[in-house]
């Protein structure tokens, strides 16, 4: 990616985070990246493939903070669990203030059509995943990890809701500590 064309996404990104993908035009990005109009559609084509490169990197930049967490965690699965939650506990103070940007841009785009829209549900469908390979380890059935897995993705993203509606203090750690109650019954 180019000097331009990594501001373009920086100010896209910020932008898109902090007023919402419909309430950013291109001329605000190009303004704020420091480029021409024709140097932001030489790069992404369209604002669309924009929100695409945005909600990527977010994604991406995310997956490996998350893998950090789970690097450093010890390798029962319920501290793995638990990592998790960790995590994103420690992103959204850094990076969330306003909640996930993947649920965030999925009320804007609800359009299976609009090319972000593969990039926001297959986010969302790989923490499911990690959940269950997690869930695999602690309950006894498949079934029992499935369920298991779905439970621990609810509470997630119920929490980074909550911590970006702002309901009340801590949201995920709450939601840590349910989890861990949760895997303690098991």
């Amino acid at each position: 990616m180019t000097p331009a064309a990594r501001r373009v996404l920086e100010a896209a990104g910020r932008l898109f985070y902090e007023r919402g993908i419909h309430a950013v035009g291109v001329d605000l990005i190009a303004a704020e990246a420091g480029v021409t109009k024709k140097t932001l559609y030489d790069r992404f084509g369209s604002k669309e493939q924009i929100v695409v490169e945005y909600l990527a990197d977010r994604d991406e930049r995310w997956r490996a903070f998350l893998d950090r967490h789970l690097d450093a965690a010890p390798p029962e699965p319920a501290a793995r669990v638990l990592a998790v939650f960790d995590a994103s506990r420690a992103w959204s103070a850094e990076h969330s203030t306003k909640g996930c940007s993947m649920v965030n841009a999925h009320a804007e785009i609800s359009d299976p059509a609009h090319p972000a829209y593969p990039v926001i549900t297959g986010q969302k469908q790989w923490m499911l995943a990690l959940f269950a390979g997690l869930a695999e380890g602690i309950a006894g059935t498949p079934d029992g990890a499935g369920h298991l897995a779905r439970t621990l993705m609810l509470l997630h993203e119920g929490a980074l809701v909550a911590h970006g509606l702002h309901l009340f203090a801590d949201p995920i750690g709450h939601a840590r500590d349910q989890a861990r109650a949760l895997l303690a019954s098991c």
